[in-house]
């Protein structure tokens, strides 16, 4: 399939698997279709399965943006919990597309888990409440990785979600990263699990031979953290002159500073010399550079340093930030120059980067699809020098070579049905899709504002709270969050006939109690806390209905 056919069968409103070799466009593609959505004011959820892969795109991981941080399981409780958020609301609200980058790192069950929430935001049955979805990746690339105590992680097509989407598959076969045809075909024949002896000929004559483009020292490749550490460290002490440190500066919360710089790719102390080599670990096209751009410290000092990078470009490389944010406010930030020393990376921070040259040593691969990931990150033969290779360097996933198959067959079929539109009715279907997804502004704002004041007339009548949710066919509790909107605004409309429906006056006291025992120590008199306090003896319906009554100011 090419890239023109996949954007043609996205604009159709399909649930989309992107998929292709490394190097076939598959992030350019999805920036095209964004920039598509964008361009007619449609509201996108642009994600990735991590903070590099989301860097590309200008987006944010999908555990963020769900709201489902780094748990591996929701309780009823955890929903209730999220449902207390007014940003999570306004975000699902707005988003009417959701696309999930670098889907093969993310673990089969966290995909179920945010189609879970997702419905329940959307409060709708249909798979992601009704949204189109759009994953994309590679699953020759790397896989997801478990941590301690989780769940077995498999792949996402592993997930019930997955099948609930009815994907169409659209499988990109050019390449537009690699310009050497026999380099091409030694990647798929990793692909295919097809290695002959002539293309492992072209890989073993690359042994400890130098590259030829204008890259003066190629960056190294290793499987290991150590190994990179090792040579970052010897070659920065070989460069002569005097070093310079740039400490990174933090904010908030220290637990969640701390999860950030351990996930940073910039050093939480960096340091450097003119003429040490480096790499830009964060996506700044206006500064003029992506994660992966290469360059050489012409320029430190104890102000910022500037770089001249392969392509010829000088930047003065300024501290960026990263962050995470809750109810739309930072609880953490970290600021540090978005460089580190590129004289060696780890394969796994390499996926996603293309790469003019570098040396590679797979010799200590341990996991399959990572010496697919390292080798394709190079665009030829003449910028690959190899210095080590295991057996487990050319090997993939077994169950995905199979999977491989059945996604360019349905690819097929993808093209196929696409061709048996003519041009008038695909621009014709394209176009009733996109009139479905625009927002009808001038529609929705009034009504927003009419729901929760519908309420506020019939709380003005003295109904009970029984009456009101039945004369507008809603459930209580959304009743109960009409008049929390209602007093967030300021309108303190007298709500004591609602009392009768309250908790009794025991009941009430240890609520009240509680929240202000939450307030002292969070700081805020969020739900979640106090239910926790209080335990399954008190229901959600009747602490909210409390809420509404406790003096804040007491």
């Amino acid at each position: 399939m090419t890239q023109e056919q996949a954007l043609d069968i996205l604009k159709l409103g399909h649930n989309v698997y992107l998929t292709g070799s490394a190097g076939s466009g598959k992030t350019y593609l999805l920036n095209k279709y964004i920039n598509y959505l964008r361009s007619n004011d449609v509201p996108v959820a642009v994600t990735a399965s991590t903070g590099i892969a989301a860097s590309h795109m200008n987006g944010m991981t999908i555990h963020s943006w769900s709201g489902l941080g780094i748990k591996a399981a929701l309780t009823e409780y955890d929903l209730e919990a999220m449902e207390e958020k007014r940003y999570l609301w306004e975000r699902f609200a707005d988003a009417k597309i959701l696309i999930v980058d670098e889907i093969s790192m993310l673990h089969h069950y966290r995909l179920d888990l945010v189609e879970r929430i997702v419905r329940f935001f959307k409060r709708n049955e249909l798979p992601f409440g009704g949204m189109q979805v759009v994953l994309c990746g590679d699953f020759f690339q790397l896989p997801p990785v478990a941590r301690p105590n989780e769940p077995e992680a498999l792949f996402a097509n592993h997930s019930n979600a997955w099948d609930a989407l009815d994907l169409k598959i659209c499988y990109l076969e050019e390449s537009h990263r690699q310009n050497d045809d026999n380099y091409l075909s030694v990647l798929n024949a990793i692909r295919a699990n097809a290695m002959s002896e002539t293309l492992r000929g072209f890989l073993h004559a690359r042994f400890g031979k130098d590259t030829t483009t204008s890259v003066a020292r190629p960056t190294k490749l290793y499987t290991h953290n150590i190994d990179v550490d090792a040579v970052n460290s010897r070659e920065l002490d070989l460069v002569e002159g005097p070093a310079f440190s740039y400490d990174m500066s933090e904010e908030g919360n220290p637990a969640i500073s701390m999860s950030l710089k351990k996930n940073c790719l910039a050093p939480e102390v960096l340091t450097l010399k003119k003429g040490a080599q480096v790499m830009f670990v964060k996506n700044n096209y206006e500064a003029g550079y992506v994660n992966g751009t290469l360059g050489t410290v012409v320029e430190c000092g104890r102000f910022f340093p500037t770089v001249r990078t392969v392509q010829g470009r000088l930047i003065e490389a300024k501290p960026a930030d990263w962050s995470i944010e809750e109810d739309m406010k930072v609880k953490a930030k970290i600021s540090q120059v978005p460089l580190r020393l590129a004289w060696a990376i780890t394969v796994h921070k390499s996926q996603g980067m293309t790469l003019d040259a570098a040396e590679i040593d797979l010799s200590k691969s341990f996991e399959k699809g990572m010496g697919y990931v390292a080798l394709s990150r190079v665009k030829s033969l003449s910028g690959l020098k190899l210095i080590g290779l295991n057996e487990k360097a050319l090997q993939v996933d077994e169950d995905i070579l199979l999977f491989d198959e059945d996604l360019k067959v349905s690819s097929a079929h993808a093209v196929s049905d696409l061709n048996k539109l003519n041009q008038t009715e695909k621009v014709r279907l394209q176009k009733i899709f996109l009139e479905k997804v625009v927002p009808k502004a001038k529609k929705q704002k009034p009504k927003k504002i009419e729901t929760h004041l519908e309420t506020k007339v019939l709380l003005l009548e003295k109904l009970s709270l029984k009456d009101m949710a039945a004369k507008r066919a809603l459930k209580e509790e959304t009743i109960i969050s009409h008049i929390e909107k209602l007093f967030e605004e300021g309108d303190r409309v007298d709500i004591a006939h609602l009392k009768s429906a309250a908790p009794s006056a025991d009941r009430m006291k240890k609520i009240h109690d509680t929240f202000k025992a939450s307030f002292k120590k969070n700081g805020d008199y969020r739900f979640g806390p106090v239910k926790a306090m209080l335990g399954a003896g008190f229901s959600y319906q009747e602490i909210r209905l409390a809420r509404l009554f406790l003096d804040k100011k007491a």
